[in-house]
């Protein structure tokens, strides 16, 4: 219908529509018919080839998206950000990181999102001497504090289990957000001491009470900046129930969990069931997981489409529990072989293990038996989940 209100107002030949068409398509996943409109365009300028790259790149075809960019007869920055951030996406930053070394060696000058991708490939690959390296270049390249890239700074060093560098960036930085506390909180509770992450995610709560009643209590006209209030997320409480399980606190554990609902209004998904389920079955509440597992609300086994999720089962994962998920998943199926949220159950238990061939092996046998999809349910792809660390969005 578009294209043809575009023939019908002879404008389908503008350079602009046509790149347009190309994202049109890609976004609804027809890169056959995106890369039938490329190859057809007369001209192309640089938004041409990076969207068809990007198009590819998104649909995890990484040596078409190449071959195409090896091919471009100029470059900018985006060409360089869409390729980096494709390899780091579909689980290859060692690639990544070759793709911004050519970038700096052939003078190419990169930005902040460069930056972001850059560091988030050094610590998913744990390569602490290139991200401090890379860390280097930022305080040489950049005059002013920038949020986005210190967070990156502050979750590469805690993915490489330098906490107490990543303490130093924190406390230094002038201005922070939701993404930087979470940063710093997940970096204790998952890769340093889990109560140091408890009692910064303390902090965090207390000075937003604190600014609250005093914005309440003020006759005077108080102007506060909004990220001066801090709210947590359901990220934050990944992080502090990841710390009470390490440290086997169940009862604390069990009202940050009731505290999450209840008092930020925050709805739990799979990622915090199972903290929990871990958390009891670490102090010797075997049954009491088992339980949990067994009703866990059936819209929680979706996971999240957001990108913010970065990492996060992969940073949780608790090897003692997930014989026992496994058990109760495969219980549940046998009971009910037709209950989709059962499987969508077991997939993520094998997601959070980090055993990618047992997620294959249930989504296939899923469709052998023709399990489909029920209303409120949707299981997410969790291969990209679980690798993809920062997103857009932080």
């Amino acid at each position: 219908m578009c294209q043809g209100q575009t023939v019908k107002f002879g404008v389908d030949g503008v350079l602009p529509v046509q790149n347009s068409f190309i994202h049109l398509y890609a976004c609804c996943k027809i890169t056959d018919v995106a890369m039938k409109t490329f190859v057809e365009m007369p001209i192309k300028d640089l938004v041409s080839w990076n969207t068809i790259i990007h198009a590819f790149m998104k649909e995890g075809k990484m040596d078409v998206a190449h071959r195409l960019f090896d091919s471009m007869p100029e470059r900018n920055v985006i060409s360089w950000n869409v390729m980096i951030s494709g390899y780091l996406n579909f689980q290859n930053p060692g690639i990544a990181m070759m793709l911004f070394r050519k970038m700096m060696k052939l003078g190419f000058k990169s930005n902040d999102t460069t930056i972001v991708n850059v560091l988030t490939a050094c610590g998913r690959s744990n390569r602490l001497t290139e991200g401090r390296s890379v860390h280097g270049f930022v305080v040489k390249s950049f005059s002013t504090s920038r949020l986005n890239v210190d967070s990156a700074v502050i979750h590469m060093y805690c993915k490489c289990r330098r906490v107490d560098h990543a303490k130093i960036i924190f406390n230094r930085m002038s201005s922070k957000n939701l993404v930087s506390w979470n940063m710093m909180i997940l970096g204790h509770c998952i890769h340093g001491d889990p109560i140091d992450g408890l009692n910064l995610y303390s902090e965090m709560v207390d000075k937003s009470r604190m600014l609250n009643r005093s914005t309440l209590n003020s006759d005077k006209n108080v102007n506060l900046d909004e990220k001066d209030c801090i709210i947590p997320d359901e990220i934050t409480f990944i992080g502090v129930l990841c710390a009470c399980a390490r440290k086997g606190m169940l009862n604390e554990g069990r009202n940050y969990f009731s505290q999450m609902i209840d008092v930020f209004h925050l709805k739990p998904n799979f990622a915090h069931y199972w903290c929990m389920a871990n958390l009891m079955a670490s102090v010797g509440q075997v049954q009491d997981a088992v339980d949990l597992l067994n009703n866990i609300p059936i819209d929680t086994h979706g996971y999240p489409e957001s990108s913010l999720w970065a990492g996060l089962f992969a940073s949780c994962r608790f090897q003692g529990a997930v014989n026992l998920g496994e058990r109760v998943a495969n219980d549940l199926i046998e009971q009910d072989p037709q209950n989709f949220s059962y499987y969508a159950l077991l997939v993520n238990i094998y997601a959070v293990s980090g055993r990618w061939e047992e997620v294959n092996s249930t989504k296939d046998m899923m469709k052998r038996r023709g399990i489909r999809r029920m209303p409120g349910c949707n299981l997410k792809d969790l291969t990209e989940v679980v690798h993809t660390t920062l997103g857009n969005g932080q």
